[in-house]
């Protein structure tokens, strides 16, 4: 279960990730990345008033807003599975194989992460190109955390399934290529 809330101050939030505890970490914080991303999209998409497509960027916007947001949660959870497997007697007989459907479960959630962050990235990237001029600054502010976000969750995927053949991994790599854009 989930040890802080999105309802927490920012500050309780960046403690426990400064913590010497387990999660929240990196996947928790991926998705935060791509959540504040998405919040600064839909913004400035809002404050494009001349701008026909705003509507419907503000609204895709905040549904993946609004799905990081949960996903933050669920990558916790995901991980805490992974830290119990890993404190079963080295010698278990289910230890390895427990281990292997925990890391599993735990690459679901950076993987939808990373795609929300691509997509996070594109909107930005639209809103900067098309959306009101004076906030086109906060646009591309929110395409680099979007994608910096969708990298290092398409890396937590790959670590979790280092030496496996999962297409996961090559899903997460691509998702990680399609972050690199012209600047």
């Amino acid at each position: 279960m989930a040890s802080f809330s999105l309802h927490d101050p920012v500050e309780r939030f960046l403690d426990r990730i400064a913590s010497a505890e387990p999660a929240p970490a990196g996947g928790s914080v991926a998705a935060v990345a791509v959540a504040m991303a998405a919040g600064l999209v839909a913004m400035a998409a809002r404050l494009a008033h001349e701008w026909p497509k705003a509507g419907e960027v503000v609204e895709r916007a905040e549904a993946l807003r609004s799905r990081m947001a949960t996903l933050a949660l669920a990558d916790e959870d995901a991980y805490a599975k992974v830290t119990e497997a890993m404190r079963l007697p080295p010698d278990s007989p289910s230890r390895a194989a427990e281990l292997q459907v925990a890391l599993s479960g735990a690459a679901d959630v950076p993987l939808s992460v990373a795609e929300a962050g691509v997509e996070v990235a594109v909107l930005a990237a639209l809103v900067a190109q098309e959306g009101n001029e004076r906030l086109r600054g906060d646009a591309l502010v929110a395409a680099e955390l979007a994608e910096a976000g969708a990298r290092g969750a398409a890396e937590l995927v790959a670590i979790n399934l280092a030496g496996r053949e999962d297409p996961r991994v090559g899903r997460a790599k691509d998702l990680a290529a399609a972050t690199q854009r012209d600047r």
